[in-house]
């Protein structure tokens, strides 16, 4: 992704005051969002600044403290609300603004999205996962066709035979309708390599899958922009 930095406009006072061209607003309005930088464009959610700070210079100062763009969309209201000059109004508008972001990534009900291997279901869940603090599981729910019926989060936390019992699995895939089940949860460690619980876990849920006559077709632990492929490495059978 193409971001343009943030040099700083080195200007003070009210944003309004400012020349036409260096206002935040109106450089969307001519350059395209593309041309506004990090701090620019969240200055526009922020909305105005306080105490004679500028909306842009909160959203830079937001932006160092926290390490960038990718480090504040994991943060929770409580977080933001704490930081000077954002409060609970502004740190809502940050969330909602970053939470599109993510729902504007994931195919929508109404859309056939058709699972044919762990790229699939790794596309489709990178951005639900991407900004996740704890281990989420995930089943994708499919149809006779391999198309998503539905993505039905099962628990969070770290991942293990009492937190993820078949039989919330397939419960939801019975509810359903569902023909076939894909597995998938996250590593926020970044390491997508499976743990043994992992793998204790993938093996009850095969093998209740058998006896269902609901297969698991994968599991896939996604980590960052990785992903770590049960059928893909043959320990699905």
């Amino acid at each position: 992704m193409n971001r343009k930095k943030d040099a700083g406009t080195g200007r003070a006072g009210r944003i309004k005051d400012w020349p036409v061209d260096d206002r935040p607003r109106e450089k969307l309005l001519k350059q395209g969002a593309g041309g506004l930088t990090d701090a620019e464009l969240l200055a526009l959610f922020i909305g105005s600044g306080t105490g004679g700070v500028t909306a842009v210079d909160l959203a830079r100062s937001l932006l160092t403290e926290h390490g960038g763009l990718e480090h504040l969309a994991a943060l929770g209201i409580a977080e933001l609300s704490r930081f000077k000059g954002i409060g609970a109004a502004r740190g809502a508008r940050i969330l909602a603004a970053f939470e599109i972001g993510r729902r504007a990534q994931v195919p929508r009900a109404g859309k056939a999205f058709k699972i044919s291997g762990p790229g699939d279901v790794a596309s489709r869940l990178m951005p639900v996962f991407r900004d996740a603090r704890q281990e989420e599981f995930h089943v994708l729910l499919l149809d006779s066709g391999n198309r998503v019926i539905r993505d039905a989060a099962i628990s969070k936390g770290t991942l293990n035979a009492s937190l993820v019992h078949p039989r919330e699995v397939f419960k939801t895939a019975i509810d359903h309708l569902a023909a076939g089940v894909v597995l998938a949860h996250n590593h926020p460690s970044g390491e997508p390599a499976p743990s043994a619980e992992d793998r204790a876990v993938t093996r009850q849920i095969v093998e209740a899958g058998k006896t269902m006559g609901i297969p698991v077709l994968d599991h896939v632990i996604i980590a960052g922009d990785r992903f770590y492929s049960f059928a893909q490495e043959g320990l699905i059978g």
